[in-house]
């Protein structure tokens, strides 16, 4: 019982985070709370609520993550705690889908953008980015610029 207390703990201390610092906007504080939530580890628990947001496979996520389909699926088995560079990029994804649900006005046209070729990247599908902290941060980047409207 204790785990599933300590679960919601972790999981509502990251939305926290995300909701109260921003993902574009960070003070100190909030950026030393999430590198605290980074090193102790994102449960499976809330990276299964975050795999439900996109229409990714198992076998994506595991590529995102660097690990293989088979670790990925025993993480699931046994309910275990991703180690700081895993969450660390779990948690890049789940602010870089909240920036772009707020730049698209929705998921579905966040997700449409995810998945399609892009001229300003090169002809690279974005979800392409996604297995590199700075492919993320390019994502980040043009979400900003199709905010301002700068499309090339």
């Amino acid at each position: 019982m204790m785990k599933n207390i300590k679960t919601s703990d972790n999981i509502n201390t990251i939305q926290e985070s995300l909701a109260v610092y921003g993902y574009h906007n960070y003070d100190d504080a909030g950026i030393f709370r999430i590198i605290d939530v980074a090193e102790k580890g994102i449960s499976f628990k809330f990276f299964d609520s975050l795999v439900k947001k996109f229409p990714f496979s198992f076998q994506e996520w595991a590529g995102f993550l660097h690990i293989s389909g088979k670790t990925l699926s025993r993480y699931q088995k046994e309910d275990k705690t991703f180690d700081t560079l895993q969450s660390e990029k779990i948690l890049q994804i789940e602010m870089l889908y909240t920036r772009g649900e707020e730049v698209f006005d929705s998921a579905d046209n966040f997700m449409i953008w995810l998945q399609a070729e892009n001229l300003a990247l090169g002809k690279t599908k974005p979800q392409d980015l996604l297995g590199s902290s700075f492919g993320i941060a390019l994502l980040m980047d043009e979400l900003t610029r199709i905010e301002h409207g700068v499309l090339a």
